[in-house]
């Protein structure tokens, strides 16, 4: 039985990991979660799982009663009890956090030699280079919950060297709307995806396509890829999650339908698959998929991704701060729609990069830009 711990357990991603250790209790044990402040849904995890040992929480004052009816349970607050949830007596911890948050935890998590399922982009996205490093130097292996990347690690070879990889994006809800006709839209025709249910953050990043700018940068970590062997098609269906071109020209692709359990589940069971974990695909309702390229000065922020790759050091700390600040301003109804990626261009042209890529000059940059980017209006 695999010991499971989540960070951010009340998630979009959490609550998918949660369903299937509930759908398979004879493959799962629940150990250790985070749920930052949401003590109800908290609650619910205690009550049902006897199993857990070890939680993290905002403020250890708001779980005073659970502490008392609970003895048997090691409560933390704050960025200690993501630490500690991230080095519990686990076997693969499932890092389900948003944003740059999930970083020190999954460095933490590699030093205690823990298995990571990912979905956390930020800690690639930022540090990258270190983190595979550290991986690779404690044998940790790292499984990737983004559906993409999910489907690529589903579709390699390991006898046969890839020639590319070939990353689909749905175009979200703007897809085709005008530069005129973005300068309006609301908070909630943003929130508003065609085919994926997730999180605020990521559902704006989707809109911006800033999520798949940062699935190009987890790629090349993730698979150890060049910047010309990683190309982004648009694909509104989402039914084909992405693919692989090997040497001799023959491609792969993962397709299934747009739910996160196939992914989610694949990394708690490598190199098993549970059984029913999702309806199937019928290929005789009308299935259609079609391909687009991405209008890149439309979607500036995929010639973002790809310069940074170039640029390397501190660039998508800066890159993935700025864009942690502009996007909180655009749910708060601060700024535009528009004004996101303009914040994001502004901090990286004003913020130093650092070449030196150390947890250190991460952290710091990061601090940075968000000081820069909070003035921005």
């Amino acid at each position: 039985m695999k010991k499971i711990a989540i960070l951010g357990a009340s998630g979009s991603i959490g609550k998918t990991t949660i369903q299937i250790i509930k759908e398979h209790q004879e493959e799962f044990k629940l150990v250790a979660v985070s749920v930052y402040s949401n003590i109800t849904y908290l609650k619910e995890l205690l009550s049902e799982f006897k199993t857990i040992e070890v939680v993290g929480v905002k403020d250890l004052k708001e779980v005073e009663k659970y502490i008392l009816d609970y003895p048997n349970v090691l409560f933390y607050e704050g960025n200690d009890g993501l630490n500690k949830v991230a080095t519990s007596n686990c076997d693969l911890l499932v890092n389900a956090l948003v944003g740059f948050v999930g970083l020190v935890p999954t460095i933490e998590a590699i030093k205690a030699k823990i298995d990571i399922a990912l979905a956390n982009k930020e800690t690639l996205v930022v540090a990258g280079k270190l983190v595979t490093k550290l991986a690779k130097e404690n044998n940790v292996k790292i499984y990737p919950i983004d559906s993409e990347h999910s489907a690529i690690f589903q579709c390699l070879e390991s006898e046969n060297p890839i020639k590319k990889v070939i990353l689909t994006a749905s175009g979200g809800p703007f897809l085709n709307k005008s530069f005129k006709e973005l300068e309006t839209v609301t908070v909630e025709d943003a929130l508003n995806h065609p085919n994926w249910k997730m999180g605020k953050k990521i559902t704006i990043d989707s809109a911006t396509l800033m999520n798949k700018a940062f699935e190009i940068v987890e790629a090349k970590w993730l698979f150890d890829l060049k910047p010309n062997q990683i190309e982004v098609v648009i694909h509104p269906q989402s039914k084909i999650h992405s693919m692989v071109e090997f040497r001799d020209g023959s491609i792969k692709a993962q397709l299934g339908i747009s739910s996160m359990k196939i992914p989610v589940s694949y990394a708690l069971t490598y190199p098993k698959r549970l059984d029913d974990v999702c309806e199937s695909i019928s290929f005789t309702s009308h299935l259609t998929f079609d391909f687009y390229p991405v209008d890149t000065n439309r979607f500036e922020v995929i010639k973002l991704a790809y310069y940074g790759l170039l640029k390397q050091g501190t660039y998508f700390a800066i890159m993935n701060a700025s864009n942690e600040v502009a996007v909180e301003k655009f749910l708060n109804k601060e700024i535009s729609f528009v004004r996101i990626i303009e914040i994001v261009k502004e901090t990286l042209k004003a913020i130093p990069i650092d070449d030196e890529v150390t947890l250190e000059s991460i952290i710091e940059a990061d601090k940075k830009a968000r000081v820069y980017a909070r003035r921005l209006k």
